[in-house]
């Protein structure tokens, strides 16, 4: 395999470094992809998404939260929820994935070097794998590197008690008391996670606002619910200085309060892995939080070289890296129409699940675009009845005149799967009375939509 010649050599198989390498094989392409063998699927699949949400999936399951509405507040499927009951989900779902991801990528007559990858310069990236050191040649390289969890010098991290997400994920007991600092969408997942078996969290965040591109009103009804699960919610509130205790770790605010727990979780950010890849050989640079900058085809400013996924910044998700790198590989090998600006979903894994597409009231207002809203409750559905999921809305936003749909919220049950009903209409620049028109299945959540179209309209 030394000096291997490749027309394109892929840094990462997670969900862009996967999915882009794919698409180039299906034109013919030779490639390859550099990972680890153990890290195959990437951050995303073995530290990231797919571990958090089997996590969130154990937790609703054995906690039996979804049930409470029907057997009672002290309601749960097992009484003690111990470690290995959530990691023993965890660990099936990794496995399985991982091998779905490697026989995708070796179906498609793609080389999987296994090691650890830097660039020589260029066009060369050297690979160390456990048995040698080998140099590859491509004409074109894909950085899919992924990031990590951001780790300042003056956190105290110790693996036991102060964690980063990663580590979360490998802790040995869990906690009575969490705090979690950090009201970002990964600080919130955890947080709903762990006051969904009792553990009671409290959630540090300098910022008085959570998710500001949520929509205002979805992240009050969150706030809402969490509050009722007996979160905490510290806003507007600086760190002074945190340690570990003993047996507990102390945070003191600049405000002078002071918060306890058995863990803390340090939730705020993520660095880029390019500052890993000797990217000095090339000429490019990363920012200082390990990122890249791209244009809109997903290019560096060294035209050859490209990069997609969470290295090079907002929004970070899996699903929207996976279609950076399937355009990437498109554009590199000029077969992809000019780029326009993609409507893009966001999904927030929270309990319950926050999902959105299209423009916010924020941003309507700030735009001085007129609207009207249409809301339906899922405590007014018989599914949100008969399932216990009654916490929970669907919100349509839209032009009172023409009644151009402009933007759907949701908050609740399957609002992750809901929310590709109206992203598929404000793409194809439809109005609320389709919703209105049409028929849905009876008892769905997606019989919402009907709902929040005729409270819409009658508002109109």
């Amino acid at each position: 395999m030394e000096n291997a010649q490749y027309d394109l050599i892929v840094i990462g198989s997670g969900p862009a470094g996967q999915k882009g390498a794919i698409a180039a094989a299906k034109l013919g392409k030779k490639v390859a992809v550099i990972d680890r063998k153990g890290m195959i699927g990437g951050v995303s699949l073995h530290e990231g998404t797919i571990p958090s949400k089997t996590l969130r999936e154990a937790v609703l399951y054995l906690s039996g939260l979804k049930q409470r509405p029907f057997y009672g507040r002290d309601y749960a499927l097992k009484e003690e929820i111990n470690r290995e009951d959530l990691a023993k989900r965890v660990r099936i779902v990794v496995e399985n994935e991982m091998e779905v991801v490697r026989d995708q990528l070796l179906r498609n007559d793609i080389d999987l070097v296994h090691g650890t990858g830097s660039f020589l310069g260029e066009h060369q990236v050297r690979v160390e794998t456990p048995e040698e050191t080998v140099t590859l040649t491509g004409e074109k390289i894909l950085i899919a590197c992924g990031s990590r969890p951001a780790r300042p010098a003056d956190v105290p991290f110790d693996e036991e008690s102060i964690l980063d997400v990663e580590q979360l994920l490998q802790l040995q007991r869990l906690p009575d008391k969490a705090i979690i600092i950090g009201g970002g969408a990964i600080g919130l997942e955890f947080a709903s996670m762990f006051a969904a078996i009792d553990i009671e969290v409290t959630i540090i965040d300098r910022g008085t606002e959570l998710l500001d591109f949520v929509d205002q009103e979805i992240m009050e009804r969150l706030q809402y619910h969490l509050r009722d699960l007996n979160v905490v919610f510290r806003l507007g509130e600086n760190v002074a200085d945190l340690n570990n205790a003993g047996n507990e770790v102390i945070v003191n605010l600049e405000s002078g309060k002071r918060v306890k727990g058995d863990i803390l979780l340090y939730a705020v950010g993520r660095t880029g892995n390019a500052d890993r890849l000797n990217l000095e050989s090339t000429g490019l640079t990363a920012d200082e939080s390990g990122r890249l900058g791209v244009n809109e085809r997903f290019q560096t400013p060294v035209s050859h070289i490209y990069a997609a996924g969470d290295v090079i910044g907002f929004p970070g998700l899996t699903s929207t890296s996976m279609e950076q790198g399937r355009l990437a590989a498109n554009y590199m090998f000029d077969i992809a129409p000019d780029p326009e600006t993609p409507l893009l979903p966001y999904g927030i894994y929270t309990i319950p699940e926050i999902a959105m597409v299209g423009k916010t009231e924020q941003q309507l207002t700030e735009e001085k675009v007129p609207y009207e809203f249409g809301i339906a409750r899922y405590d007014e559905l018989a599914k949100g009845q008969l399932t216990g999921a009654r916490t929970g809305v669907v919100k349509l936003l839209f032009d009172p005149d023409s009644h151009d749909l402009l933007g759907i919220h949701i908050l609740g049950e399957s609002a992750t799967e809901l929310i590709h009903i109206g992203q598929t209409v404000l793409a194809m620049d439809g109005t609320i009375e389709y919703f209105r028109d049409s028929v849905f299945n009876y008892p769905t959540f997606a019989e919402a939509y009907k709902v929040a179209a005729l409270d819409g309209l009658n508002k109109v």
